[in-house]
């Protein structure tokens, strides 16, 4: 969960890195509705970003869950991620 909450931590920010962090993190939630992630954004990021999406990827394979189900914080970062990110999809 540490890796998972430093990449929401980068995502709540405004730089290129966060903006493929949240893609990355918003195509777990709902890739239908929030788009998916372009693999190629993963040499584009730092290697400490990248050790934290591999461990967010074994984190989902154990969970078998959408981070919504995985704790209150983790939905709720989640929900803001969705309104600094995909603010047109707020009201749906």
């Amino acid at each position: 969960m540490d890796a998972l909450n430093r990449l929401i931590e980068i995502a709540l920010r405004d730089t290129g890195q966060s903006k493929r962090v949240a893609d990355f993190l918003l195509a777990w939630w709902n890739a239908t509705s929030c788009g998916g992630f372009d693999l190629a954004d993963l040499w584009s990021v730092d290697k400490e970003i990248y050790d934290d999406m591999s461990s967010v990827i074994a984190l989902v394979r154990r969970s078998r869950s959408y981070p919504d189900t995985l704790t209150t914080p983790v939905h709720e970062a989640f929900k803001e991620l969705v309104k600094i990110w995909r603010p047109q999809l707020v009201n749906e």
